[in-house]
């Protein structure tokens, strides 16, 4: 286990996309290309609340995400958000070039079972996904997250706000989070493992999950860190950064949380 003279070490992969538009003005048309991330303030939280972060962008995965065990066993937690199973699964030594390579999603699964930490955040192509895109179900995944995913699209689109109601505020994966949170705009639908505890929900649905896989522990938060799922009150709420450490210390299995609040100036 951590102590609080160790900074934890996260593996961060996700949140990044490009966009490619077309703009029709009359007659004509041109085209523009954009790149973007959405983790920004998330990360920033982390790291001044003194994690060791290492972020692989969503494009980056094939050549960056850990090939072996001695890879991965250098984090203490892997986070997973808002990136589809296909991205993992897919290299382009087996996409491009047919060829033979490790499943990454099997040497995550393996390395909760050993002792690792593993968090999934909701989005967009987390857990099952828009039109069943996600595809988390189907992989080794499946068996160390806390939660059963739906076999098609999850998604609960909620623009006038859902409340959140924390079940089980103390329980130590929320850190200083146990009070009233924001509303939230949406979360993907989920199904809590019989031997999971449920830390927070809205309405009937998980909203926070936690569970055991072998030696390590692993979690799920339904809703997204950043808007548009997230909004900006939820950036703001003093407990924002708290609710992250809590979640990543636990899932870590470290003995002593760092104490952090912080208001969002923006995502």
């Amino acid at each position: 286990m951590k102590t609080s003279e160790s900074s934890i070490k996260v593996l961060f992969v996700g949140e990044s996309w490009i966009k490619h538009t077309i703009h029709m003005k009359g007659f004509d048309q041109f085209h523009s290309t954009e790149y973007e991330e959405g983790a920004g303030f998330f990360l920033g939280c982390l790291n001044d609340a003194g994690f060791e972060v290492t972020y692989i962008r969503g494009h980056e995965i094939s050549l960056k995400f850990p090939r072996s065990a001695d890879e991965i066993d250098e984090y203490d937690v892997v986070v997973i958000s808002d990136i589809g199973s296909n991205s993992f699964q897919l290299p382009d030594e087996t996409f491009l070039r047919g060829q033979r390579s490790p499943n990454r999603l099997g040497l995550v699964a393996d390395y909760v079972q050993r002792g690792g930490g593993l968090l999934m955040v909701g989005g967009y192509l987390s857990f099952t996904g828009i039109d069943g895109k996600g595809r988390f179900g189907m992989s080794p995944l499946a068996e160390p997250l806390p939660v059963t995913m739906l076999n098609h699209d999850d998604r609960v689109e909620m623009s006038e706000g859902v409340e959140v109601e924390v079940c089980d505020p103390n329980h130590p994966v929320l850190g200083n989070a146990a009070g009233t949170w924001p509303h939230l705009l949406g979360y993907n639908r989920l199904i809590a493992k019989p031997d999971a505890t449920v830390v927070a929900r809205a309405g009937e649905d998980p909203m926070l999950v936690v569970g055991s896989y072998g030696a390590g522990r692993s979690a799920a938060f339904a809703s997204d860190l950043a808007p548009h799922w997230a909004p900006q009150e939820f950036l703001d709420w003093p407990h924002y950064g708290d609710l992250w450490t809590g979640i990543l210390e636990w899932t870590a299995q470290a003995q002593v949380a760092p104490v952090l609040s912080v208001h969002a100036s923006g995502a």
